[in-house]
């Protein structure tokens, strides 16, 4: 007997899906209200670049003198450095106001949408820093802001309706 088929995926792209919003107060991450939410900030149409947002896992060998194979355990897990770069506004009306070096936020990934029922990634930040990315080339004002995550993310949350 073969063995069954996963179920098939609907398939997206995050441009014009995903939504990030930035909260600055949630009592319980694993169970984020919508009011705590929309007292957030959608920031979806201001970010130009994103890196990081992933916990990572750290393998911990086990070698023992039985064996010449050096097996592995699960060990500490992380989240890699992890910054979203904004665009500016020429007056300085954007991410600025909320990027101070050491504020505190919720950075809340919605892949597929702000829909009730879906699933999110809540990860609890401090701005380490905030860049702005000067050219001379043809390019749009942008700023860099990178962020250490500082308690372990909550992911596959539900969104509330």
């Amino acid at each position: 007997m073969a063995a069954p088929l996963i179920a098939q995926t609907t398939r997206y792209i995050n441009p014009a899906t995903t939504k990030l919003l930035l909260v600055p107060s949630i009592a319980d991450i694993t169970a984020v209200t919508r009011s705590e939410m929309d007292a957030g900030l959608d920031v979806t149409r201001e970010v130009a670049e994103v890196a990081g947002w992933m916990l990572q896992g750290e393998a911990v060998p086990t070698p023992d003198l039985a064996t010449l194979f050096t097996g592995s355990i699960t060990g500490r897990i992380s989240v890699e450095n992890s910054s979203i770069t904004f665009y500016m506004d020429r007056a300085g009306d954007d991410i600025r106001s909320l990027s101070g070096v050491g504020t505190n936020t919720n950075v809340l990934w919605l892949d597929g949408g702000d829909v009730a029922g879906y699933l999110m990634d809540v990860y609890p930040v401090r701005v380490l820093s905030a860049g702005k990315s000067r050219s001379v080339e043809a390019q749009p004002g942008r700023m860099t802001v990178s962020y250490s995550v500082t308690r372990e993310p909550a992911v596959d949350v539900e969104i509330p309706a």
